[in-house]
Formats: C-alpha cells, structure tokens, sequence
C-alpha cells in the first residue's frame, strides 16, 4: 500500500521508518523541512531505537502533497492547530478510497479529519513515545513502555480495516507493538487525560514536571483537570480514565519528572502555537456538548490562548 506521511518532524519520520523497518515499501515523507527531506531522499534515514541504530533507504520525499500522487493511506503527522490546512493543501493525494490516518496527540483530531472524507475512511490514535529529530536524516525514538502505537477506525469498514491490519503488521514487524481496536477512545482519552494536565499546569506555571507536583496549588490544578476529564469522558461512555490516571501518576512522575512537557516548550522557549485545543480545550468543549462542567480547563485553555496572542508583550524580569 503507499502511504505518505504528511508531516514528517520527529514523530512522523519515526513512525515512518518503524513502517519501512517493518516492510511498508512505498512511502512518500511530506515535510516543508527541506533539508530534512534532501538528506533523506540523498541517503536514507539514519534511525534509532532502543534495540539500535538502523539505516533505512527507499523513502521518497517531497515539500508538498502536490506531486505525490493519490495514497492508499495519509497519516497526518502535525500539530492538531494545523489539520485542516493541512488537508486542505493535500487534497491531490487523497483518493476516494484513501483512508486518512490521525496519529497526532490530542482529543478530537478525528472530527476535524471528518470535514474532509467521511468517517469510514477515518483512522485515529496516537504513539506512545518520545521523538527526536537530531538533525537532517537523523530520528530517534523512545518508546515509554505499555501500547506504544493504538488506533482505530471512526467507522469500521472495508477499507479501515484494510488500513489498519496493513499499519499494525508494518508496525509489529518493525518492532513496534501496535494495537488495533474495536473502540479506540479508551486508550486516546488515557493518553490525552494525562498530558492535559501537566502540560497545560506546567506551561502556564514555567515550571518542570516534578516541580508542578511538589507544589500543593500546582498539583491541585493538575488533579483538577484529570478529573474533568474524567468525567467528561465516562458522559461520552469512554471508561476507565479515571483508574488508569490515578495508577500511572507514580509512573509518570518517575518518567518525566525533571521535564518541561511540550506545551511549556512550545511557550517558554519557542513562542510557538500550542496543542492546547487538543487537550484542556477538546476537554472543555467535550464538556460542553454533554453537559459537564470543565471550570479548570475552560479557564487554564483561555489563559493559554491569551499568552500564545502575546508573545512579544510579555514581561520577563
């Protein structure tokens, strides 16, 4: 099947090469990084994993979807703010039997795919990791245990089905463990529930992981959108959110407790756009359309906003 990988940053190029690890032999890396995407065409991708250093050739590259020609599969690699520009600009790769993959962070990220091709040609999940981009044609990643790549289709049909056996033995075989599911929304919650909260707190604090914990009001913020989010999600009958949140916070902690999460990166460092519609944002307007209120998330998503609109007036002593 081909696949192109429409944003190919750190995470896409290292979902990309645990594909072609795994046998996937067409795919295109859509990517506006134009040194990143020379490098790859010129000499392949030089990957890492836990188990090694691999180098990987095959890949094709492109700035732009204009050219690539119509995918089986599209895999939607880039922020939740810039999904639907993106689809947008890559309509010439999108057949009418392509199904389009989400494996962004966030909530949501399916119903934004929705304006564009109908649900059962929808795929949505997310990885379970970390990625770096350590230079041109040099991805690294690093898998934090438990399900590390889950998805599943928005509408089980022929061609989701298709999809995404071809993605999970791709995924297996490049030593990646995916899963399937039959209701994917379980496992996007969970992941989604825990980064909310800390990388929603931290950002808007400027503090690091740890730090945020050991804080009594730092924390209590913390909590307080987990259990938003919580309920939010057991309104939309999604389970078990709560539980796991709760049994992974030691986990967590221990992970990536001396760690400023990506949204504090994105504001502290780079003055970038946030995910935060994806995460308190998504929460609030979940809330919204089942009647549960989100005060914390409502409140921590505008002051993000607010900070994202002001960049060039903040006040640093």
């Amino acid at each position: 099947m081909k696949i192109a990988m429409l944003g190919s940053g750190a995470a896409g190029s290292c979902f990309a090469s645990y594909l072609r690890k795994g046998g996937a032999d067409d795919i295109v890396l859509v990517d506006l990084y134009k040194a990143h995407m020379d490098k790859v065409a010129a000499d392949g991708m030089e990957f890492t994993d836990p188990t090694g250093t691999y180098h990987l050739d095959g890949f094709k590259t492109a700035y732009t979807a204009d050219d690539i020609g119509v995918v089986d599969i599209a895999i939607i690699m880039v922020k939740a703010t810039q999904t639907e520009g993106l689809l947008e600009k890559s309509k010439a790769c999108i057949g009418p039997e392509t199904v389009i993959a989400t494996l962004q962070n966030g909530l949501g990220n399916d119903e934004h795919v929705k304006k564009f091709v109908p649900a059962d040609r929808i795929l949505f999940g997310c990885g379970n990791m970390g990625t770096e981009l350590a230079g041109p044609g040099k991805c690294v990643a690093k898998p934090l245990g438990g399900d590390n790549m889950y998805f599943g289709a928005a509408e089980k049909s022929e061609l989701t089905t298709k999809a995404g056996n071809y993605l999970k033995e791709c995924f297996d075989k490049g030593g990646l463990e995916a899963h399937f599911y039959d209701d994917v929304r379980p496992a996007v919650w969970k992941k989604a529930t825990s980064n909310a909260g800390f990388n929603t707190v931290c950002a808007v604090l400027r503090m690091k992981v740890g730090e945020v914990a050991a804080d009594p009001n730092g924390s209590a913020l913390v909590w307080q959108i987990w259990k938003e989010a919580a309920a939010v999600s057991e309104a939309l009958g999604v389970e078990g959110v709560w539980e796991f949140t709760v049994n992974n916070y030691d986990n967590l902690l221990k992970a990536i407790s001396d760690y400023y999460p990506s949204m504090a990166q994105d504001m502290l460092f780079n003055d970038r756009q946030t995910e935060v519609t994806a995460l308190t944002g998504a929460i609030s307007d979940y809330g919204k359309q089942v009647g549960v209120p989100t005060p914390t998330c409502d409140v921590l998503t505008q002051v993000v906003k607010a900070i994202e609109a002001n960049y060039d007036k903040q006040y640093f002593k």
